[in-house]
């Protein structure tokens, strides 16, 4: 089981984190939504419980709770810009559909 981020990504945790002076990384989550069933939720990691999982790349921290790793496990995530335009885009394996967007998901 792992989650990954490129180094765009870590870069860009990063620098968030940083910026906003706290925080032990990045929280990966999904919840029931979209027009495709699933959608990723991205926030600060203020804190780690028992039902989290830690992953690391490059130092960064990603914290993942147990229920959401099922539908993400393997996933890779990425940051990209292209215009003025920026986001983090998701590798899901899991995935068998996205919407148009990428911000929600089926399995």
């Amino acid at each position: 089981m792992a989650i990954t981020l490129t180094t765009a990504a870590a870069d860009r945790v990063r620098s968030y984190l940083a910026r906003r002076g706290t925080g032990l990384g990045l929280r990966l989550g999904v919840k029931k939504t979209g027009c495709s069933g699933l959608a990723y939720v991205v926030n600060y990691a203020d804190e780690i419980s028992e039902a989290d999982e830690v992953f690391e790349t490059d130092g960064v921290k990603v914290v993942v709770d147990k229920n959401s790793l099922q539908h993400i496990d393997g996933t890779e995530v990425d940051f990209v810009q292209q215009g003025l335009n920026e986001a983090f885009r998701f590798r899901n394996p899991n995935a068998a559909g996205e919407c148009g967007c990428g911000e929600s998901f089926s399995i």
